[in-house]
């Protein structure tokens, strides 16, 4: 009776050690792949992000007027809903990044690469996109529209024309 409690016990912790005891490769995981910045909700006017690693950060809902986040490396960055009037992107990397629902009036998106950046209900108006890669980026037809009348120049990083991105007629 007590032989089959004590095997058991000693099971259940043979179970737990395997399950929790650190691991070597988890630390090593996190070691080089840190959890993601949050910032979400935040009032950021005016910070400096520029030359940043954001990679996976999350700025969702944050304000981020007068933000500057030129040459940036922000890949699946999280900007949903956020207030970016006047924010300079020039020459950042948002490949992946979610910028749906954001409004970037005044922005600076030139020489910025948006590689299947997801850009649905943002607002334009008045952004410099000189040079800007929106290669398989999500946007409306209303959009691709917008920016297609302000399209020029090429991107330095990908060389793919900002008007060829857009699929502009």
């Amino acid at each position: 009776m007590y032989f089959r409690q004590f095997a058991i016990a000693l099971l259940v912790l043979w179970v737990l050690w395997i399950f929790f005891w650190p691991s070597p490769a988890l630390a090593q995981a996190t070691k080089y792949y840190p959890p993601p910045l949050s910032y979400s909700h935040a009032q950021l006017t005016g910070k400096d992000f520029s030359g940043q690693t954001l990679r996976s950060a999350e700025f969702a809902n944050a304000n981020l007027q007068y933000t500057d986040f030129s040459q940036a490396e922000a890949q699946g960055a999280i900007f949903s809903g956020s207030l970016m009037t006047e924010a300079n992107l020039h020459g950042g990397d948002f490949t992946n990044a979610m910028l749906d629902l954001t409004d970037f009036t005044g922005s600076d998106f030139s020489d910025a690469v948006f590689l299947s950046a997801l850009f649905l209900g943002s607002t334009f108006a008045d952004v410099d996109i000189t040079g800007a890669d929106f290669t398989d980026a999500i946007l409306d037809g209303a959009q691709v529209k917008q920016l297609c009348a302000i399209a020029t120049g090429v991107n330095s990083k990908t060389g793919v024309a900002t008007r060829d991105s857009l699929y502009c007629p």
